[in-house]
């Protein structure tokens, strides 16, 4: 390392408040920063300081700045790959800079996670990575331009497998802590993966690749209102490996399509669809009149279950605590036989609307950790903490439980979770049904899942996965109460 790259430079150069407008935004330099990479900085600085997502903030950022075509995938792929990086390029700053990320103004960090992606994956090339960042660093935290300069140039020394076998430590002596740095993935999240898989590391591997893709948009086919196949004509897509409502599209702004201004179909991960279809697919006997969605926010499965409930003369009770989701699910549900009510599903039994024992088939599709689908939301890995499982496990229990009384006699349950983290999954359900006090056999999921699905397991339940089944990571556990 340069000295150059570790001088500690004047008292506060790196530190304060600078390169923030009067609203407390970003400032837009004038002339340093060429567009993109101003928008996936603004994108990345909105993330860390406000705790905002990323594809939340970025579209309107997109039009804000009026870029489009490449310019504005170019953005995009900046600001995903950037936050997707985030803690393997911490580990590299640290490494070049000689000093803790955490040491480092938040405006010219920001900017040093952009370049150091540029410079080790992305084509663009070094001198033009380096000398953008520093224009940018230079608009937005003035002080710490030569700082920056200097961190680049070091960190353009080596490649990225240079530098991962630099500050990661090796696969022999701590799997998990190379894969973590090598995979961009906490250490924490590796090792549940590592677990829900058995322990093979090689399938883990594969698994962190794939989670490190962004995946492509998925359509739900509404039954009754549009054909999948039909669909994928419409909008220049492919129809769905497994899910026969899905629909893959290549590319584009989905909420411009004219099949969902319509109400013919939704935006819907194709495992959601799955898991959803399968608990209507579980045989009952006796009355299949009432549907149960206890969790309902923010509408894909109850827009699902609501479509697959008309045609049956079914009606579904579409459940919401959040008063602004519950208005989501109102927009998504519109036309079909759904009712959405907004209360605290675990009320089963307290609630005139929610009488235990009131419903035929019910679905528990519980808040979690969402490490299942953290291709979607990059910044989530980095964001969510071992921390966050207690109070997630203790309400998916007793949303559980909530359910298992909502349901008949011979009535079915689905809980279904975005994660494969054991605790949230087989630990869950097993604790709740053990608590429940009413019989509760499980049914075997996989029957219920279409033909031709490669890797669900031993079953009776199923975990889906990215690498697997092209699908978020969902879990699903069927349930019957006893009669």
């Amino acid at each position: 390392m340069t000295d150059h790259a570790r001088r500690p430079g004047r008292p506060g150069e790196e530190r304060g408040d600078r390169g923030r407008d009067r609203g407390g935004r970003p400032a837009r330099p004038n002339r340093a920063a060429d567009v993109p990479r101003q928008a996936a900085y603004e994108a990345i600085a909105a993330v860390h300081r406000d705790d905002a997502y990323a594809n939340l903030v970025l579209p309107a950022i997109l039009t804000d700045l009026r870029l489009y075509g490449r310019d504005a995938a170019f953005a995009t792929e900046l600001t995903y790959g950037s936050l997707r990086a985030t803690g393997t390029l911490d580990a590299i700053i640290e490494a070049a800079a000689n000093r803790a990320v955490d040491r480092i103004d938040p405006p010219a960090r920001d900017a040093l996670r952009l370049g150091v992606y540029q410079l080790l994956h992305t084509r663009v090339p070094a001198h033009a990575a380096v000398s953008a960042t520093v224009d940018l660093v230079r608009g937005v935290a003035p002080g710490a331009a030569g700082f920056a300069n200097a961190v680049l140039r070091e960190v353009a020394t080596r490649d990225l497998d240079a530098w991962v076998e630099r500050v990661a430590p090796s696969y022999d002596e701590d799997p998990i802590g190379h894969l973590a740095l090598a995979y961009q993935h906490p250490q924490w999240i590796v090792r549940s993966f590592a677990e829900a898989l058995g322990g093979d590391l090689g399938e883990t591997t594969r698994l962190l690749i794939e989670d490190n893709e962004r995946p492509s948009v998925h359509l739900c086919a509404r039954p009754g209102r549009a054909d999948a196949a039909e669909l994928a004509d419409e909008v220049g897509g492919a129809p769905g490996a497994f899910s026969p409502y899905a629909v893959y599209l290549p590319g584009g702004a989905p909420g411009e399509l004219a099949a969902l201004r319509d109400g013919r179909a939704h935006v819907q991960d194709e495992g959601s669809q799955l898991v959803a279809a399968a608990l209507v697919g579980a045989e009952l006997e006796g009355a299949d009149e009432r549907w149960l969605d206890l969790c309902a926010g923010p509408g894909g499965k109850a827009g699902l279950l609501g479509a697959l409930a008309a045609p049956r003369g079914a009606t579904v009770t579409a459940v919401e605590i959040a008063e602004h989701r519950a208005r989501l699910v109102s927009q998504a549900t519109r036309g079909l036989p759904v009712t959405v009510l907004n209360t605290d599903g675990r009320t089963v039994g307290s609630d005139r609307d929610l009488p235990a024992g009131g419903f035929d088939r019910v679905l528990v599709d519980a808040p979690c950790t969402g490490l299942g689908a953290l291709r979607r939301r990059p910044e989530s890995r980095w964001r969510r903490q071992p921390s966050d499982l207690p109070p997630l496990t203790r309400l998916q229990r007793e949303l559980l439980g909530a359910a298992l009384r909502a349901v008949r006699p011979g009535g079915v349950v689905a809980y279904v979770t975005c994660s494969p983290h054991t605790v949230e999954t087989h630990v869950t359900v097993t604790e709740a049904a053990r608590r429940s006090g009413a019989g509760v056999d499980f049914v075997d999921a996989r029957p219920l899942l279409p033909a031709g699905m490669p890797g669900l397991g031993e079953g009776p339940t199923v975990q889906l996965w990215p690498h697997r089944h092209g699908t978020d990571a969902m879990f699903l556990a069927v349930l019957r109460r006893a009669q």
